[in-house]
């Protein structure tokens, strides 16, 4: 059986890289960035340490090497992304959603598009690319974006319309997003690129009305409002941006008709990466409170760790950081095997390994006692930012359960499939999944 955890010398390599990284060039500035009541200069104070994450490839390593990019795995993304998580994962979702908006044309755009795009992200002189992920939009206003894939027409599921002006050959942009990363850039003027998925049939449902377009920066009629005060992940930019009479060039446009596979793809592409973001956080919490057990003794003599209910805590939260980097380096590795087609099993490393590392921080939290509330300490911002990975990346109620669950309705399912690597084709009939209430 050719099962092996062990790293190759290359990906200690990439190891070693992005834990100095993280702890030489990120840490310094991750809690003035984190307290930081203004959230874009919150956002703009990480920004020389992405020149540096940018000069050593980790900004773009996951694109191709034929477009200039670094052409790693998705396992050896969980090496790279688990250090710079354990110091902040905010930082490392500005990262990882240069891949959800650039992957897509990876799998769905022409050469010709991918040649422009894709070059372009990996040949910035400045090093401060960004690209931005343009999905989400406002509860109430629309069906959501939990229901992209509703088979009705609009208004359910996307609300942004793109119009075709055949004429002009543009497509006009009409409509709002709202939680969309990146998108604002540095200097809220946009960044470089945003990738959108539009709808550009009104009249169709979301498995053949939704596209992906690409709007790059300074185009007109696009206007981003104030990045979002959030609880966890301070240092990542999520904005508000309106398209007014937005024009793009046809040209921009890929995946007509497909927009619904693009979302699915993206987020499956991700998932095993937000696995191991929560494992990064759950880590960095175990460590700290391992050696805060083996150091105080809270008033009992004998330092923490030597009461059998310490003791037993930390046993588990080990156990569950142990299992879940196993379920995240699996499901990379399946996706590894089959070009990103791997949408049950990298949704299932998302939901698990995310709860289960919420209650483990938790559990950190209580050996502490009290003294995990004074923000001295670092189990304030753990127990933060673990709280965001049940709720964002595709949110394991909204989308990601639903993701599992439309697989396994298929009459094709095959349950042994990922245990076995076997590849399950994600297919449009797997979508709607509980879209329509009986």
């Amino acid at each position: 059986m050719p099962i092996d955890f062990t790293l190759t010398g290359a990906q200690r390599k990439l190891q070693k890289n992005a834990r100095e990284f993280a702890m030489e060039i990120l840490h310094p500035v991750v809690r003035r960035a984190d307290e930081e009541r203004d959230t874009q200069k919150a956002f703009a104070i990480t920004k020389s340490a992405y020149l540096e994450c940018y000069k050593l490839g980790f900004a773009t390593g996951f694109l191709p090497r034929e477009y200039g990019g670094g052409g790693i795995s998705n396992v050896d993304l969980q090496v790279v992304a688990e250090e710079i998580t354990a110091v902040d994962p905010g930082f490392a979702t500005v990262l990882l959603v240069n891949g959800l908006a650039l992957m897509p044309i990876v799998w769905f755009g022409s050469d010709a598009q991918k040649q422009k795009w894709l070059r372009q992200a990996t040949s910035d002189p400045r090093g401060e690319y960004i690209a931005g992920w343009t999905v989400s939009e406002a509860v109430g206003e629309t069906g959501g974006t939990a229901n992209f894939d509703h088979p009705s027409a609009h208004p359910a599921g996307i609300g942004l319309v793109a119009k075709h002006d055949k004429g002009r050959g543009e497509y006009v942009l009409n409509g709002t997003k709202y939680w969309p990363c990146n998108a604002g850039g540095w200097d809220l003027k946009g960044a470089d690129v945003n990738v959108c998925i539009v709808r550009t049939d009104p009249e169709k449902g979301g498995r053949e009305g939704l596209s992906a377009i690409v709007v790059p920066r300074g185009t007109a009629g696009v206007a981003y409002g104030e990045p979002i005060s959030k609880l966890g992940h301070r240092l990542c930019q999520n904005n508000a941006m309106t398209f007014s009479d937005c024009r793009v060039s046809e040209e921009n446009v890929f995946a007509v008709g497909d927009g619904d596979l693009v979302v699915s793809k993206a987020f499956t592409w991700s998932g095993p990466v937000a696995a191991i973001a929560a494992v990064g956080v759950a880590r960095s919490a175990y460590e700290f409170v391992l050696n805060w057990s083996k150091t105080h003794s809270a008033g009992g003599g004998s330092p923490m760790i030597h009461h059998q209910a310490v003791g037993y805590m930390l046993a588990d939260i080990a156990m569950k950081i142990e299992a879940c980097r196993a379920f995240s380096w699996k499901a990379a590795h399946y996706l590894d095997q089959f070009d990103s087609e791997g949408h049950a099993v990298a949704a299932m490393a998302k939901v698990f390994c995310g709860e289960a590392l919420f209650t483990a921080v938790f559990r950190a939290l209580q050996i502490m006692g009290v003294n995990a509330l004074d923000r001295q300490h670092p189990m304030e911002k753990f127990l933060r930012e673990a709280a965001v990975f049940p709720l964002y990346d595709a949110g394991n109620i909204g989308m990601q359960m639903r993701k599992i669950w439309g697989v396994m309705l298929d009459d094709q399912f095959d349950p042994r499939a990922i245990a076995d690597t076997r590849q399950m084709t994600f297919r449009k009939s797997m979508e709607s999944a509980g879209a329509l209430l009986p």
